[in-house]
């Protein structure tokens, strides 16, 4: 679920922002004066809905500099420097300054190894992390895994089933 806008919390140069697509999250990084530079395949916008599923598809995506009330439009956003905890943020400078030489700039894209999240923090750790994916795959395998668990079973059942079943029919 996500929180709450915050409309009071300002958001500082080098912040992480973290919008609420609906199903998954688009991040930018705020540059100041009411802008955030971001990764946007050619579907992905404000109010998109679900044609924003698309980049699943693309594989390059335009760094954009954009006022963030249009990048982030009516969805729910916050701040969320989501790794202060393990890394230590790049100086401001340098990650402005990385940022606004990036924009205009077409760059490879892919949903689990290149893709918005990895973008800004590579800016502000200087490491591409993406929770979001490490999510998706962790409940992936989890499922792949209960599956297999579940089919064990059932083979289990069906070959110890079909002993009795053999027992009782002679």
């Amino acid at each position: 679920m996500p929180p709450t806008k915050k409309y009071d919390e300002k958001p500082e140069p080098g912040d992480l922002i973290e919008i609420f697509r609906g199903g998954y999250q688009h991040w930018a990084i705020y540059v100041g004066d009411g802008f955030v530079i971001h990764l946007a395949p050619p579907s992905e916008y404000a109010n998109a809905g679900s044609y924003s599923m698309m980049s699943v598809t693309c594989d390059r995506a335009l760094v954009k500099k954009e006022e963030m009330w249009d990048v982030v439009g009516s969805d729910e956003y916050r701040i969320n420097n989501l790794l202060d905890d393990k890394y230590e943020p790049r100086d401001i400078r340098d990650i402005l300054r990385d940022a606004q030489s990036l924009v205009g700039r077409r760059r490879p894209y892919s949903v689990v190894g290149c893709n918005c999240e990895h973008f800004v923090t590579e800016l502000r750790y200087g490491k591409p992390e993406s929770r979001q994916v490490r999510s998706a795959v962790e409940i992936t395998v989890a499922a792949g895994l209960a599956m297999g668990a579940i089919g064990a079973i059932a083979y289990a059942a069906g070959c110890f089933g079909s002993r009795d079943h053999e027992k009782h029919t002679k």
